[in-house]
């Protein structure tokens, strides 16, 4: 991207607020929409939210460019001293219960205490959608891997088990990396190559093709493609 079109990016398109080169969202749940051919699309909600400035950071002063954005205010008396100075210019005198960044070169119109424009994505682009997935809690191997499991009749005694784990004498150990019983889920995913389908600011919502991660009112981290 060019340098004139990055600092373009900055500007407003309504008012001061700021666009950046993607959004954090939080999901609301999925929807189906049509396209003006009549071809039904299957679309996930992201709210926008409510995002402010709270920090503008510099090549100069902190080694690279980004800003730093809060969203939520927390409840009176949850909050450190610390952190109500610091977010004092974003008039979250509280603290936030979200804080995140988005790294981004040239952010001279930037300033603290500035929201950010939902505006930031257009209908048509291309992103990439990062989430956490939906904590499963603890799982065995045949639900957590797939694993095939042993036959079904009683007299097996191995069902869903998940078979042998060890290796002889030599090296005497368990492998690393084997596929046991564990805590499923609950990782951050990435999906790539996803299409905004339409942008309403008066709701404050984006509108993406297909599938995101996790759960309702999950943050979704939303960037335009490189």
């Amino acid at each position: 991207m060019s340098e004139a079109a990055e600092k373009e990016n900055t500007k407003s398109a309504s008012g001061d607020a700021l666009k950046l080169n993607g959004l954090f969202t939080f999901k609301v749940g999925m929807s189906t929409v049509y396209r003006d051919n009549g071809e039904a699309v299957p679309v996930t909600i992201l709210r926008h939210g409510n995002w402010v400035v709270s920090q503008v950071k510099t090549e100069a002063k902190d080694g690279y460019s980004a800003v730093q954005l809060v969203c939520g205010p927390k409840r009176a008396g949850r909050t450190s001293k610390a952190e109500k100075n610091h977010l004092k210019g974003s008039k979250f005198e509280n603290g936030a219960l979200w804080k995140r960044e988005i790294r981004q070169d040239g952010l001279e119109g930037a300033a603290v205490g500035q929201k950010v424009s939902i505006e930031s994505l257009a209908k048509g682009d291309i992103v990439k959608v990062t989430a956490k997935s939906k904590g499963r809690g603890f799982q065995g191997s045949v639900k957590r891997f797939g694993f095939g499991g042993g036959p079904a009749a009683h007299g097996s005694k191995f069902h869903r088990q998940p078979g042998s784990s060890g290796n002889r004498t030599w090296p005497g150990r368990i492998m690393p990396g084997k596929r046991f019983p564990g805590h499923m889920g609950d990782a951050q995913f990435t999906v790539r190559k996803v299409e905004v389908i339409d942008v309403l600011p008066e709701e404050g919502v984006v509108l993406v093709k297909g599938q995101v991660p996790g759960a309702a009112n999950g943050l979704v981290r939303v960037m335009k493609e490189s």
